[in-house]
């Protein structure tokens, strides 16, 4: 199922940030996710991310294991993923830092 998120695509490049703590040593993340058939739940190295709509304070998604709440975009080509209002350290996965140069470059 298309939605805004996945753009009918099975993997996208995503920022990917823990509001409750850390996702391997960093608080956000930039890599590829999978998407669930309905494009409700995203999946991110081993993550298992459940959509809740308006229901967050501070994030997007839950992990569905742990309860901490996520933050799950798009990646910004001018490369502003995080809140204006945050520092937060973000760290791009090996296997994404190809598509991410070449999205930054197109910009």
């Amino acid at each position: 199922m298309k939605n805004q998120l996945n753009r009918g695509l099975q993997k996208r490049l995503m920022y990917v940030e823990n509001k409750d703590g850390d996702i391997d040593g960093v608080a956000a993340r930039i890599g590829w996710v999978t998407f669930s058939r309905t494009g409700k739940t995203v999946y991110y190295r081993g993550r298992e991310l459940a959509g809740i709509g308006g229901a967050g304070v501070r994030g997007n998604f839950l992990d569905v294991e742990t309860q901490e709440e996520y933050w799950v975009s798009g990646v910004k080509k001018r490369g502003s993923n995080t809140h204006w209002a945050e520092r937060t350290a973000v760290e791009i996965d090996p296997d994404a830092l190809e598509a991410y140069e070449a999205l930054r470059v197109s910009a």
